[in-house]
């Protein structure tokens, strides 16, 4: 799998419009996760110099979910008990902003949504 397959072209000019504007709390553009570990990523942006480098809310399923930056291709490596690679999740819609997320997350040790 390709390190874009994840991305679409829309999902990747809202990341970079986003972080165009860095003062502002975005609302994640899009969700990524393990379906068989506990791996989820929300991301808002990403680095205009290297587009690959995201910014948001990474949750590896060890309990510490943290605000940062991650490589795409990182997390494509990623992989559960089975195997199995990170997938987009298709029925995301943020409906607050990164940092009620990960507000949320802090509380719970885990990534809410």
């Amino acid at each position: 799998m390709k390190t874009g397959s994840l991305l679409t072209v829309s999902d990747r000019v809202e990341l970079l419009v986003n972080a165009l504007h860095p003062d502002t709390d975005h609302r994640p553009v899009v969700k990524l996760f393990t379906p068989d570990a506990g791996a989820t990523f929300l991301l808002t942006e990403c680095d205009p110099d290297e587009p690959d480098r995201l910014f948001g809310l990474c949750d590896l399923g060890l309990g510490c979910p943290e605000l940062g930056y991650v490589s795409l291709a990182e997390i494509m490596e990623v992989r559960g008990r089975l195997g199995l690679p990170v997938e987009r999740d298709l029925h995301f819609v943020a409906d607050k902003p990164l940092s009620a997320y990960a507000d949320e997350a802090r509380a719970k040790g885990r990534i809410v949504t």
